[in-house]
């Protein structure tokens, strides 16, 4: 059996957009005609010069190979170019179509992917979802910046079954960053924190997301104000470049400090824990090298105590990833859902992903357990030419 073609899919993701403006699939098909899906995670380009390096990268490495070699596969696409370091661009391109080899590999065998990665640890996932907009109720962006709207709706995620509940309130991100935060935000973040555990009680964990805003300073000044109310996480406190500055946070902080969804590699993670920069880490499986290269993360980070909570801002394929991934994992802490994984994340698949009562309940399809409905993909086409996340190219 050999990898013969490639399919790509430039999805829009349609108003409310929550996941990002576009989903990035791949599809890639053996010689006997097994298909596998996979999805990439890259910010760095636009559509257009993404679909070209992912179609580069299969003609040079991956037709005509065998989909169970994915082992020397990914070291010969980590060295191509003379490389051998963490390249995001191209660890994204990678990871798309690792996980569509692997939803390959349990088709040929009718295992579902976690049965390939050591077997299922857990029967069902404990999720958390971000706090989103009620678009029915004609709420905006404004609630990410609004505690009383933003408690309410954490009630309402409770009531729904959610144990976790994350928001981020502590003012835009930059190109620019890092920055001391604001006193107006210090004070804002405190506000949210009280009236969300007001609102939830103890029956929810509060998940304080940053995005890398703030200057070491800044982020142990701004964990301050959150440890009365005991966040389960602080996410991202400060830059991802150089952990030995979120390890000084971690250290002046009772919170446990979250990270990873914009590194890649085992090589970056490792020095996430040689440094103890944090007790949990978000690799999102899209852009970090794959499912073979987050389990062996998971196994590093296993050996110092350190939990997974895979981050998701992306379509429903990473997302089944996740879910095969974290099923797999003695370590597993929380997945991340959007909402409950309906509107055009349910669409997009012929069966969506099942979610009941806070928790995700893995597949036992073989495979990921997931079809794409390419009527639907092909439907929503992107068009634009921006990129699937984007920072404020000014100072704040």
């Amino acid at each position: 059996m050999k990898i013969r073609d490639l399919e790509v899919f430039v999805v829009g993701n349609p108003p409310p957009g929550w996941g990002g403006r576009y989903f990035t699939f791949v599809k890639l098909t053996t010689d006997n005609g097994i298909s596998g899906i996979g999805e990439v995670y890259c910010a760095t380009f636009g559509p257009k010069a993404l679909t070209a390096m992912i179609e580069d990268v299969f003609e040079r490495h991956v037709q005509g190979t065998d989909p169970f070699a994915i082992e020397a596969l990914w070291r010969r696409v980590y060295g191509a170019g003379y490389t051998l370091r963490p390249d995001v661009s191209l660890m994204g391109v990678l990871s798309g179509i690792e996980i569509a080899l692997w939803d390959i590999k349990g088709k040929a065998l009718g295992k579902p992917v976690y049965d390939l990665l050591g077997g299922r640890v857990h029967e069902k996932l404990r999720s958390y979802t971000y706090i989103y907009p009620d678009t029915a109720a004609g709420q905006d962006d404004s609630i990410y910046w609004n505690a009383e709207q933003s408690a309410a709706r954490a009630a309402h995620y409770v009531k729904l079954g959610f144990t976790g509940i994350k928001f981020d309130p502590a003012a835009p991100y930059s190109a620019f960053d890092p920055r001391q935060p604001s006193l107006e935000s210090l004070e804002l973040c405190g506000k949210f924190c009280k009236l969300m555990r007001e609102a939830v009680g103890t029956k929810a964990d509060l998940l304080f997301g940053t995005h890398g805003q703030f200057t070491t300073s800044g982020a142990i000044r701004l964990a301050k104000r959150l440890e009365p109310y005991e966040p389960l996480w602080f996410e991202e406190p400060v830059p991802p470049e150089k952990p030995e500055e979120m390890a000084l946070v971690a250290r002046a902080t009772a919170i446990p400090i979250a990270t990873g969804e914009r590194l890649t590699t085992k090589y970056e993670f490792a020095r996430v824990l040689e440094c103890r920069a944090a007790s949990i880490l978000q690799m999102a499986l899209g852009r970090v090298g794959g499912l073979m290269e987050a389990k062996k993360i998971a196994a590093m980070a296993e050996t110092v105590y350190a939990q997974i909570a895979p981050h998701l801002y992306c379509g429903p394929v990473e997302g089944a990833a996740n879910i095969h991934f974290s099923a797999s994992l003695p370590n597993f802490l929380i997945l991340e859902s959007i909402e409950t994984w309906s509107g055009f994340h349910s669409q997009i698949l012929k069966k969506p992903i099942r979610w009941e009562e806070g928790y995700v309940i893995p597949p036992t399809e073989p495979g990921l357990g997931i079809e794409l409905d390419e009527e639907v993909a092909r439907a929503h086409p992107y068009t634009g030419d921006r990129l699937h996340l984007e920072m404020n190219p000014q100072p704040l």
